[in-house]
């Protein structure tokens, strides 16, 4: 009968008590794909920045492991390091130009289907949200986290964290209402 594997919470535990950094690689091997998801989808597509800011996230839950307090879940305290570093960046990079509709790079990872009609309407309609609402999106809806989850993740009051989804969810119905069906009369 196989052993089952340790939970994240034994992981830092063992990290922590022991030192083991054969525990640490493990959670980073868990959870390195869905943190490389978050950061190209918020760099749009760059896949070499995001494997840079994932990078410097896991050094630095490295380095910060004992400030996890398991308030939250490991990958949800691995997405706040994430955001924060992805956040760290854009403020130190020069500003963006605005996104070329024609250009292949997408707000999601470049794929074929990415190229849709339909993804390009809804890249144009991301960016008429505010930073603050796509956060919101993206931690709720790309990153599958619950409200509570995502304002920890954002540092955001819960109650401001569901205005921002609340107002985003308005703004891309109303962006994407050519790809609604119509109403008979």
């Amino acid at each position: 009968m196989p052993v089952p594997s340790p939970g994240d919470a034994d992981l830092v535990s063992r990290v922590l008590t022991r030192d083991d950094r054969h525990a640490y690689a493990e959670l980073v091997r868990r959870n390195q794909s869905q943190v490389r998801a978050l950061l190209r989808r918020l760099t749009r597509g760059n896949e070499a920045l995001a494997d840079d800011l994932a990078q410097e996230t896991f050094i630095l839950a490295w380095r910060k492991l004992t400030q996890f307090r398991g308030e939250a879940r490991f990958s949800t305290w691995l997405y706040r390091i994430a955001y924060n570093c992805f956040l760290a960046q854009a403020r130190s990079a020069p500003p963006e130009e605005p996104l070329d509709p024609q250009a292949p790079e997408t707000l999601f990872a470049p794929s074929p289907a990415a190229r849709s009609e339909l993804r390009l309407d809804l890249e144009r309609a991301l960016q008429v949200l505010s930073e603050a609402e796509r956060a919101a999106i993206f931690q709720c809806y790309y990153q599958d986290l619950s409200h509570e989850e995502a304002a920890y993740v954002l540092e955001l009051p819960l109650g401001t964290l569901k205005t921002h989804v609340l107002k985003a969810k308005q703004k891309l119905k109303a962006a994407l209402s050519s790809w609604q069906p119509e109403n008979p009369a």
